[in-house]
């Protein structure tokens, strides 16, 4: 099912099938967290050459709820986009939301007891539960219910939550055999199952982790928790010693990550996918990325940004890049841009967020290519 098409050190190409379609690596996936990435319609979404996208297990199913999903056919069918999504479980979610706040919910070991933050009703999510909401929502790639506690904790939490991560990657599994049964879903249309790891800063933790999953047998394997220590410094040495230690024939799932720079050097790391809310929620916040136009993607300097907000731009009546084809650069200038964000026009950050999701597409290109 997954094919290594090209190889140069640590980072490399793939190419696998899912039900909605053949995805080659490295790629970029936005967050349509909730069903739709904010402000764009499927004529953006497609003008900029957009393939696979996320949602958010834990949001969909507080709202609009499973139900309605059901109703309309599916995700897929809600959202009228008929290439891949991928779910992620919203373990990250909850657990945030019980790590910010020890009253709005509790982890045992059985299941995750949370309170919906948008009504107060309380909620109990298992392993198996995650995974046959996410085929409810007929998903082509979905991920295991997990324990993401920050990387600051004491070593011996980390180390009870990669041990319960384990334990729920395993009967994750074993529901998700139990669905595609039930469902008689034939092999060429099953949806792909990423475990993740977990393990926080420590390296034998990571490992025992990747173990533990690889044991139990997966397509794919992210990288869980965040990426950054508490002081923001990006983990490099752990995200390279991950991917090293996960299987040749899976995907390699990098949680988060992130901005471009970020993603070239887990490329290199050997990574093949990345999902983030950059690209989108930057671009509607002012925040645009440009190439340089000469500069070699893996200098570490390849591109800059631009915020429309600042007032040296209002009477700058070229293009954002002139060497882009989005429909931001071929039709307006910063100046206008500037205008739109002065306005508070919502053209502005549907314009925005266009432009910096071409900018991504082309630089999965670029990195296929080389």
């Amino acid at each position: 099912m997954i094919e290594i098409t090209k190889k140069e050190k640590n980072s490399r190409s793939l190419t696998f099938k899912t039900k909605s379609g053949v995805i080659n690596t490295p790629f970029f996936m936005p967050d349509a967290t909730r069903g739709f990435v904010k402000s764009m319609g499927l004529d953006d979404l497609r003008g900029v050459g957009m393939g696979p996208m996320v949602v958010n297990t834990y949001h969909l199913y507080l709202q609009p709820g499973m139900e309605l999903v059901k109703e309309a056919g599916g995700v897929h069918k809600l959202m009228n986009w008929d290439k891949p999504l991928l779910s992620d479980s919203g373990g990250y979610q909850v657990f945030s939301l019980i790590h910010k706040n020890p009253k709005m919910g509790k982890v045992t070991e059985d299941e995750v007891i949370f309170k919906s933050p948008l009504d107060g009703s309380m909620h109990r999510i298992t392993p198996e539960k995650a995974i046959e909401i996410q085929f409810d929502l007929g998903v082509d790639m979905m991920v295991c219910l997990d324990d993401p506690c920050p990387n600051d904790y004491p070593k011996e939490k980390i180390a009870a939550a990669v041990e319960r991560t384990i334990r729920w990657g395993r009967r994750c599994k074993d529901e998700y055999a139990r669905q595609i049964a039930a469902r008689n879903i034939p092999e060429e249309n099953r949806p792909l199952i990423f475990g993740v790891i977990q393990g926080g800063e420590y390296l034998d933790l990571r490992k025992r982790c990747a173990d533990g999953l690889a044991q139990i047998g997966f397509d794919g394997y992210g990288f869980g928790a965040r990426h950054v220590d508490s002081d923001g410094n990006f983990l490099s040495e752990v995200l390279e010693y991950t991917a090293s230690i996960i299987p040749e024939n899976a995907l390699r799932f990098a949680l988060g990550i992130g901005t471009p720079s970020d993603i070239v050097k887990c490329h290199s790391f050997g990574w093949d996918m990345f999902d983030c809310v950059i690209p989108t929620r930057e671009g509607r916040h002012g925040k645009l990325f440009v190439w340089k136009r000469d500069a070699d993607i893996h200098s570490g300097s390849f591109y800059e940004t631009v915020n429309m907000n600042n007032e040296k731009f209002r009477h700058d009546f070229s293009p954002v890049d002139a060497d882009c084809e989005c429909e931001l650069c071929r039709n307006y200038s910063r100046g206008y841009l500037q205008h739109l964000f002065r306005m508070k026009e919502p053209l502005g950050m549907r314009l925005s967020a266009i432009h910096n999701l071409k900018f991504y597409m082309e630089l999965m290109e670029k990195l296929r290519a080389s």
